[in-house]
């Protein structure tokens, strides 16, 4: 506690009465569950009916402590875990995975690139930001720490065992329960999104945002997919257009690019359209 927050309250804080009721007689009162202070409670605050608290505090939690690190931008890279490093792509589990390692590197060097930028505003803008987990996520992650500054990752508890990768900033490494919150993390500070070759992940969250422009909820930023082939070959954009079920102009909301450079100037030369 601050000699600030100190003289600000005059009431006890939380902490120190969460500390006292650790000191209290041993009775069945005390013991009972009912006693125990609401929040520090673990079953309480676990309740069904306690959702929206927990929503909330997953909203707060990362917004707080980027705040208190003064970032106040983010550039983000969604795409595949799947996807190795090219050492590693004759060990991938298709031939079209192994082929699709060389996105690896340009994710590492993309991340590298913009994290220099980053530097040059003392880390608060363009700061890298991933879904913390292996693939094209750790190459992100990776090239920010090779350039010398921080990353982002945001990653969530899923069935199978999954640990964050080794090369995101510690104190930037948070974990999620809910998934929409973890997705509005991601946009919340976005000066870009890149999008790179991956699975059902991918997919989600490349239409989330790409639904969150088209719908006028989230400012025009640029959007981009690495790899027109492999795109052009899972999704038939034209035939939405066609189809009525998009716009023509909805086309215009992302661009293809094959390269980190390809990416970097595209951002470089950003301006926001006007509607």
């Amino acid at each position: 506690m601050t000699d600030k927050e100190e003289r600000a309250h005059s009431m006890p804080h939380s902490d120190e009465d969460a500390a006292r009721a650790e000191r209290i007689p041993d009775t069945p009162q005390t013991r009972a569950p009912a006693y125990r202070l609401a929040f520090t409670d673990r079953e309480f605050l676990l309740r069904k009916e306690l959702r929206p608290v927990r929503l909330q505090l997953e909203l707060l939690k990362p917004e707080m402590i980027m705040d208190e690190r003064g970032i106040e931008s983010t550039v983000v890279l969604f795409g595949g875990a799947r996807i190795p490093a090219p050492e590693h792509a004759d060990t991938a589990r298709t031939p079209t995975l192994g082929a699709l390692s060389k996105y690896y590197e340009q994710a590492r060097r993309f991340a590298r690139i913009m994290t220099e930028r980053s530097l040059a505003t003392y880390g608060r803008e363009f700061v890298i930001c991933t879904g913390g987990g292996p693939g094209v996520m750790e190459a992100g992650n990776m090239g920010a720490e090779e350039a010398g500054g921080q990353s982002i990752g945001l990653s969530i508890v899923l069935p199978h065992e999954q640990a964050p990768n080794d090369y995101v900033t510690p104190d930037l490494c948070f974990n999620f329960h809910y998934f929409a919150i973890r997705k509005m993390h991601f946009l919340m500070r976005a000066r870009a999104v890149t999008v790179f070759p991956g699975g059902f992940g991918t997919m989600d969250e490349l239409f989330e945002t790409l639904t969150l422009i088209q719908t006028g909820r989230m400012k025009r930023i640029p959007i981009l997919l690495f790899g027109r082939e492999f795109w052009d070959e899972v999704i038939n954009w034209k035939a939405l257009a066609k189809a009525g079920t998009i716009s023509d102009e909805d086309l215009d909301l992302f661009r293809y690019v094959e390269t980190a450079d390809e990416a970097v100037q595209i951002i470089d030369d950003w301006e926001t359209p006007r509607d």
